[in-house]
């Protein structure tokens, strides 16, 4: 029998064991999606006689004699099938990467199963969105977006789509590995036999039995890698990271670090090659906490490494990087307070899980001059410039016979500004001269990717009783796993604008980022912030309440204001950043007002008393960031008219669902006075432009938005310039208007002025660039409304707000969105989300179904409102707005289970066990009292 795929039958017959999920892939239906390969994420269902199943774990041969659709047969043609054109239109997706799926099980709803999404689509993760505008879709809800500003032709202000959304609905937007089998002649596929040690020496590797397995091509180990140290970590300033790390080393340093690498005609004959490989170990003592890395004679995880070399700070006691300052004095500072709060806060480690796991294609293109030819590498990443350079370093190799291409990224959040794949199949497709892919598992993301940064941080803090801070003391050890990629950064980063943006005379800071034998940490949306904020958010409503203080108005008393300097760990501020507007005090009261209004409705309808075992109370935090990273982030962008008069942007920037897409057409097409739909924008592709730092940094707006804006303003004035010399006109009277030039009634189409301009010899294309400086601040403020049963430890969230100064908001949907899909993962990191490892350093949260993320029954709705504030540093007055809404979720709910508890969580993440056992603990102190 044969197998229906989208009404037509095909004649390949699925391999013995194979799953559905790769069989539709390998006959090109893309759309089909690996999220999980365990059935928990929903990106790869498909309907088998119309009933949506979990491909991943179907088995192809049970499809055989039935008849199976996936995402690209559920449109007729051209016409969508409604839930493709629903999501479409409320644009019910953001990297995009599980929309298929999502559509393929909502395509099936009667309005009963419509009406609890909750339990309907449990089986369809989503990590970007949050969940409303997918809800929005699935029913076909209007909920129009409120512009902050007045759209004019460039349609600033305006929903603009998403320009890939049709694409992204029909299953043929092209992600990392969605390239047809004909593109890449010979393909090879590559997988990792990894360390079972936390720290060991490998003493032998027998890869005789490996290269026996039928199938398999190459083994690689340490002795075939290049002997260089680098870090994973992607900086504009490679020097930024410490230089610990091989592409493979003959030391391991953790359970899960890359031992050997396996090449092979199919994925199961490199596994079987792994498994056949015989490594002899010498074992070395190991240590798994930053706490016990510092102590004497704890074993040196780096320490035959030159520190001075490898920018390590202290190689021999495990310590990356440190900072230790005091501004002011802190002693007089606390003599000064009438009340002082003295805590410790801890973070755990968090994954990113973007729904698109680490995976690369490799292959060499030849050139026809021998020495020529060109690596050409296929990435899922955030920084494919950066990428290029590091290959460049580590294989010696020219910048311009190296090509990196990011196609549609599936979800980022920091993770995928690492080098983790790209190197592997770069050495391998250079020594075997075939294309070479590697795809990492769901469980390898867990075991061997990166972290968000734990801290431990001990708070020390003052005030009088008039409400004014008199000193902050905190002393942070962050653990960076067992390499330094980003560890210097998150270090110095967390305890930045945190402390910053409080007016305090005395601050002291000591930190210290250290080395375990555990999965490396790297960077995560917040980038150590959000670390940070948990612990002096906390702390801030503890001297509130200490002093009878609400804490709200404790905030606005310290909060830093134009004309403050904003300080941390030096005594001058940063030189070039600045106010370039500001909008916290009116985030405040826009927190303020919608938590008071929530509280009259919950009155009005009988909702405030729950029952005699409920609680309910209110609690708020506040966060800054600076809008661009320090010392230089880069961009350009060339662009040029078209024969038919539109025009063609060309940038680096990534596309991973954070919408710098849009905005690049939006703002392009505000100064040449069109529509965003007639700027058609080319991105990550090392080819198109000369350098882009990348998509990290909420740099997506205002760095590579600000280059394209300058080219736009150039090539406005270029095209005035030539229709002037056309028209016999005088520049300044040429006005750019829908798809022309006029002047004095004189109306030249841009098409002409593009054929005239041909026929002339000339180009009509601009160039724009800018270098990430001078930087302004951005703002976020969240507030939570919650009932907790005082019996069982069950929180409820009955109201979650945010107020963000975004600046001049470019497009209101996708900002809300990246504010909505901020607070949904920082609700997963708050309450259940964590990487567990076990007393012999193993992650034992290691596939979806043990690690918690947010699924669509977990994430409230959130009230977003935006301060009406114009930047001046920013592309028409626009701020970023990725990162920043992550940061305040957290401690902002700590402070309303404290304020409706009593008990003050000190530790992240606060499940309904931890305040169960609290509460009761609580309860037995009382009665002791």
């Amino acid at each position: 029998m044969a197998i229906e795929i989208n009404g037509t039958t095909t004649e390949a017959a699925p391999r013995p064991g194979q799953c559905l999920r790769t069989f539709l892939r390998e006959q090109g239906n893309f759309g089909v999606k690996k999220g999980c390969d365990g059935g928990d994420c929903g990106a790869c269902t498909v309907h088998v006689d119309g009933t949506p199943v979990h491909s991943c774990i179907y088995p192809a041969v049970r499809a055989e004699g039935h008849s199976v659709t996936t995402i690209e047969g559920l449109s007729r043609g051209q016409e969508l099938h409604p839930v493709q054109q629903q999501f479409l239109e409320h644009q019910g997706f953001q990297c995009g990467f599980c929309t298929a799926g999502m559509m393929m099980t909502a395509a099936t709803f009667d309005e009963e199963q419509k009406a609890n999404l909750p339990r309907n689509l449990k089986g369809n993760l989503c990590r970007c969105t949050g969940y409303r505008s997918i809800a929005d879709a699935v029913c076909g809800v209007a909920r129009a977006e409120h512009s902050t500003h007045d759209a004019g032709t460039g349609q600033l202000g305006d929903d603009v789509p998403a320009p890939a959304g049709r694409a992204v609905v029909t299953g043929t937007a092209r992600y990392t590995l969605d390239v047809p089998a004909e593109q890449l002649p010979g393909l090879l596929h590559l997988k990792l036999l990894r360390s079972p040690h936390a720290h060991a020496r490998i003493v032998s590797i027998d890869t005789t039995a490996a290269l026996q397995v039928p199938g398999v091509v190459a083994v690689f180990t340490h002795a075939d890698a290049p002997d260089r140290l680098f870090s994973t970590a992607q900086h504009e300033l490679y020097t930024d990271d410490p230089d610990d790390t091989r592409v493979l080393d003959d030391v391991v340093r953790f359970i899960g670090q890359r031992v050997a690498a396996v090449v092979a005609e199919s994925v199961g004959a490199a596994e079987a090659g792994a498994r056949a490989i015989r490594v002899e170990y010498e074992l070395l003592d190991a240590v798994f906490s930053p706490q016990d890395a510092l102590l004497p004679g704890a074993p040196a995880i780096h320490g035959e490494k030159d520190g001075e070399t490898a920018r390590i700070s202290r190689p021999q006691n495990n310590v990356v990087a440190e900072v230790h300052s005091e501004l002011g004095n802190v002693e007089t500072g606390f003599a000064a307070a009438d009340f002082i709060h003295e805590d410790t806060y801890q973070t755990q480690r968090v994954q990113h899980v973007a729904m698109e796991t680490h995976c690369s294609i490799a292959w060499v293109e030849p050139s026809g001059n021998p020495g020529e030819d060109r690596l050409v590498v296929r990435s899922s990443s955030q920084v494919p410039f950066l990428v290029r350079r590091t290959l460049a370093r580590l294989f010696d190799l020219p910048e311009d016979r190296i090509r990196v291409v990011a196609g549609r990224v599936g979800g980022g959040f920091g993770g995928k500004q690492e080098v983790l794949t790209e190197d592997l199949v770069a050495m391998a497709a250079l020594k075997l001269r075939r294309p070479v892919q590697v795809e990492f598992t769901r469980t390898e993301q867990f075991t061997a990717a990166t972290t968000r940064h734990p801290f431990t941080i001990k708070v020390k803090a003052g005030t009088d009783s008039d409400g004014h801070l008199t000193a902050m003391q905190v002393d942070v050890v962050t653990n960076t796993g067992a390499y330094g990629n980003h560890a210097p950064g998150v270090m110095f980063h967390g305890c930045g604008e945190s402390l910053a943006v409080y007016k305090c005379a005395n601050k002291k800071v000591d930190a210290q980022a250290v080395y375990t034998n555990t999965v490396p940490a790297g960077a995560f949306r917040g980038y150590g912030l959000s670390q940070m904020i948990f612990a002096i958010e906390s702390a801030m409503d503890e001297l509130a309440v200490g002093i009878g203080m609400d804490p709200l108005d404790f905030r606005l008393r310290n909060m830093v204001r134009p004309g403050d300097h904003m300080l941390s760990t030096n005594p001058e501020p940063e030189e070039d950043v600045f106010y370039g507007s500001y909008g916290l005090d009116q985030c405040v009261v826009l927190v303020r007002d919608a938590l008071d209004r929530g509280g009259q409705r919950y009155r009005a309808a009988g909702l405030d008393d729950l029952g005699p075992e409920w609680v309910t109370g209110v609690g708020s935090a506040l966060s800054m960031i600076d809008t661009v990273p320090p010392r230089g982030h880069f961009a350009h962008t060339h662009l040029r008219l078209l024969p038919d008069g539109t025009f063609d942007a060309a940038v680096g920037t990534a596309e991973f669902g954070n919408g710098t897409t849009t905005v690049h057409a939006q703002l392009a097409a505000t100064a040449l006075s069109t529509t965003a739909s007639n700027v058609a924008v080319r991105q990550s592709d090392t080819d198109l432009v000369e350098h882009d730092t990348g998509a990290f940094g909420s740099a997506g707006t205002v760095v590579a938005g600000q280059a394209t804006l300058l080219a736009a303003q150039e090539l406005a004035v270029r095209l005035r310039a030539f229709a002037a010399g056309i028209l016999g006109a005088d520049a300044g009277s040429c006005v750019l208007v829908e798809g022309a030039v006029e002047s004095h009634g004189t109306r030249l189409t841009l098409a002409e002025l593009s054929s005239r301009a041909e026929a002339a010899g000339i180009e009509l294309a601009s160039e724009g660039r800018w270098g990430g400086t001078p930087r302004s601040v951005a703002f976020n403020v969240h507030g939570f409304r919650v009932a907790v049963n005082t019996g069982t430890g069950e929180l409820r969230i009955l109201q979650s707000v945010q107020a963000a100064d975004a600046g001049v908001v470019v497009n209101p949907r996708q900002c809300r969105g990246q504010v909505e899909g901020g607070i949904a993962q920082a609700l997963g990191v708050a309450l259940y989300e964590e990487v567990r490892v076990n007393d012999a350093g193993r992650v034992t949260t290691d596939i979806l179904r043990q690690y918690h993320i947010p699924s669509f029954a977990d994430v409230p709705r959130s009230e977003v409102y935006f301060a009406k504030t114009n930047d001046e540093m920013g592309p028409l007055g626009a701020k970023s707005m990725s990162e920043s809404p992550f940061n305040p979720v957290a401690p902002a709910l700590g402070n309303a289970i404290r304020n409706a508890t009593g008990v003050r969580f000190t530790s992240l993440p606060i499940a309904r066990d931890k305040i169960y056992l609290a509460l009761k603990d609580a309860a037995a102190t009382m009665q002791l009292v």
